[in-house]
C-alpha cells in the first residue's frame, strides 16, 4: 500500500487504513513502537499487558542495583513469620 506523509498542526502523520488496523487488532490509542534502521522504519504493535518471566526479571538484579533489607519495625498484625 502506498500513502504519503501529511502535515497535522506542527507534526507530521501517516494515515493507516481501517483495514490495516483491523488486521493488526489496533485502534486509536493502541500502544505501538517505532523502530528505525538503515532500510527505513517499522511500526510494531506492543503488548498492552506485557508478560513478565521471573527468571528474566531476576537476571536484572545486580550487586549495584540491589538494596539492603529495610527494617519496618515490629509485627502489627497477623504476619506469618514461619
Amino acid at each position: 500500500m502506498q500513502t504519503e506523509i501529511e502535515k497535522w498542526g506542527n507534526s507530521t502523520v501517516v494515515r493507516l487504513p481501517a483495514t490495516m488496523l483491523a488486521r493488526l487488532k489496533l485502534k486509536v490509542g493502541s500502544p505501538i513502537e517505532l523502530t528505525v534502521d538503515d532500510t527505513g522504519f517499522r511500526i510494531l504493535p506492543t503488548a498492552v499487558n506485557p508478560v513478565f518471566n521471573l527468571d528474566d526479571l531476576l537476571t536484572g538484579i545486580t550487586a549495584d542495583n540491589r538494596h539492603d533489607c529495610i527494617e519496618w519495625g515490629p509485627d502489627l498484625g497477623l504476619e506469618d513469620n514461619s
